[in-house]
């Protein structure tokens, strides 16, 4: 991606998921963070399910999509619970859903187990409509296991792959999201999330091919300025 392509602080807030995924947090914190991308023009917001029907609503009008998450943050629990839990998110008004992939089985090298994990989560997202994102969580795989998470995130009928949780260490990084972009190609989505918390970390991920932006530190990114949260 040129220089030219990568947006500048007036437009990068259409490329980031407002991101509040602290088990502690409150209403009041999530109604907040809905009256902020609101304000800022962000794509989504993103949150634990439980707070999918207060976000739906606290967004309508706002033209701020409304994103959970799935599996999260291990993903190490059954495929049924996973689509179970992804079919009642957008049962609740979530429009994309980010689920985290069996992560022994990446690291297994068993590319059938992940399609097979990835496509029923899939199927239950995209009869309702909505977007699926698969975080396969990079800080805990190789390169290798990296490329297989992606490539079966891509024939189990994926929108995006995702980098991270924020939950287990490490975060999005510039040759990560370069990788995975070779690996899936031009069409399919790449978030970047888990540290990136300035502008110039954010525009470092779309120069390297992402297509979102997964962060709880929005604000100071569309600012100029420099976030501290971790995620």
């Amino acid at each position: 991606m040129s220089n030219e392509a990568i947006p500048a602080t007036g437009n990068i807030a259409s490329y980031i998921d407002h991101t509040l995924l602290k088990p502690e947090a409150s209403e009041a914190e999530i109604l907040k963070v809905c009256a902020e991308a609101a304000e800022y023009h962000f794509k989504s917001v993103c949150v634990n399910p439980v707070w999918v029907k207060t976000v739906k609503t606290a967004l309508k009008g706002s033209g701020v999509l409304t994103c959970s998450v799935v599996g999260f943050p291990l993903g190490a629990i059954p495929t049924d619970v996973k689509t179970f839990e992804a079919r009642g998110a957008v049962l609740d008004g979530a429009d994309e859903v980010d689920m985290v992939i069996n992560i022994a089985a990446a690291r297994a090298g068993d590319k059938g187990a992940l399609v097979e994990d990835i496509a029923s989560v899939a199927e239950a997202v995209h009869a309702s409509g909505a977007i699926l994102k698969v975080i396969i969580e990079t800080s805990l795989l190789s390169d290798d296991q990296k490329v297989l998470a992606c490539q079966a995130s891509v024939e189990a009928g994926a929108d995006f792959v995702k980098t991270s949780t924020g939950f287990n260490g490490g975060g999005a990084t510039a040759e990560d999201i370069a990788l995975m972009r070779r690996t899936v190609g031009p069409d399919l989505g790449v978030k970047a999330s888990g540290g990136v918390r300035s502008l110039a970390d954010a525009q470092a991920m779309i120069a390297a091919g992402a297509t979102r932006i997964g962060a709880s530190s929005g604000i100071a990114i569309v600012k100029g300025e420099q976030g501290s949260s971790g995620y």
